[in-house]
This record gives structure tokens, C-alpha cells and sequence, in this order.
């Protein structure tokens, strides 16, 4: 597959200057506010750490004269937007509006901000990259083919955690899942990988930016209905996404991989509540 040219260029990256404990311990309080508000859903004690965090990374920010403070401002808008509105897998239209208002609000208010007021272009969405996806990159998206087919059957349906998605049985449900299942994959690359997690690696090292936001990426997806033992399954997943991004620069090759999980996802859940739709699994 062949990309188009991508837009203005990736800020570049303040450099990481050793001895960043403050720095460290501005983003643990960011990650665990996001704990707190969506894998534990303490919404108020959430925000007082969210809000800690924003004031302890505006200190480290004025002292070390970096983006540090603002970069980590965009992140905690976001999830603080997030944490506004319930986050389920109710698929009413009224609920889907809600929480995709909120969606946009958290991926775009971040953009904007950067992109017109601070000005450094620190988020950036690369769709067009300039080159083709590699043999491995391939060879990769068969294998979650593999591994979605799989993993998510035994996870969903043995633990029983299927039943947090509602039945679809209707062509209006099942638009309406299917819709919900992929809109939520394409803003989970949009928020956690291509925002926080971006934003975090400009100011620690890849590898502890990766862990971060896979913390984060987690806690949303166990509110979300991925409970019991799902966050074994999605912390992996949310760490390969965030290398994977960091390897290849290609918003649209994480978000290939994701649609494809999300693919196998709405067939599993619409196969867990009718079992004679989609009898393609072995659990």
C-alpha cells in the first residue's frame, strides 16, 4: 500500500534531560488520575490528581524552560474530557452522540491548541507517509488476524464479558455496533497513541512513554466493558500499538491493525449473543 505525502512535519522533541524525577512523577500522576477516573471511575479524587499533575508538570515546565507544562496540559484535557461522560458500550443514538462529542472534543481541543495558540505542531495525524508498507508490516496484520480470532472468542465469550456489549440482532443494532466497535479503535489511535503518547515520548524516554500510555489506553478500555482478565490481553496490545507507531511513523498502519481486531470483535460479540451468527470460532 502506498501513502501520500503527510502534512507539516513533527515538532521536534524537547531533548530529554537526565535527572527528570519531577518530570517522571508529573506523568505518573497523569497516568494514575486516568486509573482513577475510568479503570476505578473515582471521579472526583480523579480529578484532583489530574488537576495535581497539571500543576506539578507546569512547575517542571517553568523550571527547565520546555514545553513540558503545556504538553502535558494537552493530555490532561483530554482525559479530562473523556471523563465527563459515561463510558460504556450503550449503542443508543443518544449515547453514541454524547460520547462522541466528547471523543472529539478530546482529540480535537488538544490539536487545535497546539497547532494554532502554542504553535509547535506537536500532534500530528501521519495517514500519508510516502512508502509502502514492508513484507513484515504485512506478515504483522495477517498475524492479528491470527491472534484476534484466536484470543477474543475464548475472552469474551468464556469469561462472559460479551454480555457488557448489548445484543444486535437488527440491521439498526448491528450498524450501530459496528459503527461504535470502529469509531472507538480509529479514536483510540487518535487519542492515546498519536496524543499522549506522543506528547509523553517528547519528554521521556520511548520505552516509559510507551508503558504510560498503555497504562492509560487500558484503564479507558476496562471501563469501557474489557473487564476480568481483559487487561492482560489489551496492556500488550496497547504497548505494540505505541512501538509500532514509534517504528513506523504511520497513523494509518496502527489503525489498520486496530480495525482489524475490531473486525473479528463485532463478529465475536454479534456470534456470543445469536451463536448460530458468524459459528467460525473455536473457544
Amino acid at each position: 500500500m502506498t501513502t501520500t505525502a503527510a502534512g507539516p512535519a513533527e515538532a521536534a522533541p524537547d531533548p530529554v534531560r537526565p535527572g527528570g524525577g519531577a518530570r517522571l512523577a508529573a506523568s505518573a500522576l497523569l497516568v494514575v488520575s486516568g486509573v482513577l477516573l475510568f479503570a476505578l471511575e473515582v471521579r472526583p479524587g480523579g480529578w484532583a490528581v489530574l488537576a495535581a499533575g497539571v500543576v506539578v508538570a507546569a512547575l517542571v515546565g517553568r523550571r527547565e524552560r520546555s514545553s513540558y507544562g503545556r504538553d502535558h496540559l494537552l493530555a490532561a484535557l483530554g482525559l479530562g474530557a473523556m471523563s465527563l461522560v459515561p463510558v460504556t458500550t450503550d449503542t443508543s443514538w443518544e449515547h453514541m452522540t454524547t460520547m462522541g462529542a466528547a471523543m472529539v472534543v478530546a482529540v480535537g481541543a488538544p490539536y487545535a491548541l497546539s497547532r494554532w495558540v502554542f504553535r509547535d505542531h506537536a500532534i500530528t495525524f501521519p495517514v500519508g507517509t510516502g512508502r509502502r508498507w514492508n513484507r513484515f508490516e504485512w506478515w504483522w496484520l495477517a498475524a492479528v488476524v491470527v491472534l484476534g480470532w484466536t484470543a477474543l472468542p475464548f475472552y469474551l465469550i468464556t469469561s462472559g464479558v460479551y454480555e457488557n456489549w448489548p445484543a444486535a440482532r437488527t440491521p439498526g443494532e448491528l450498524g450501530r455496533l459496528f459503527l461504535g466497535t470502529n469509531a472507538l479503535g480509529v479514536w483510540d489511535e487518535l487519542f492515546f497513541i498519536c496524543t499522549v503518547f506522543t506528547l509523553l515520548r517528547r519528554h521521556h524516554p520511548v520505552w516509559l512513554a510507551n508503558l504510560l500510555q498503555a497504562v492509560l489506553f487500558t484503564s479507558f478500555l476496562h471501563e469501557l466493558g474489557f473487564r476480568e482478565w481483559g487487561p492482560l490481553l489489551v496492556f500488550p496490545f496497547a504497548l505494540v500499538q505505541g512501538y509500532t507507531f514509534a517504528t513506523t511513523r504511520s497513523l494509518s498502519y496502527v489503525v489498520a491493525v486496530h480495525l482489524t481486531f475490531d473486525a473479528i470483535l463485532f463478529m465475536v460479540l454479534v456470534h456470543a449473543h445469536t451463536r448460530e451468527w458468524f459459528p467460525l470460532f473455536l473457544y
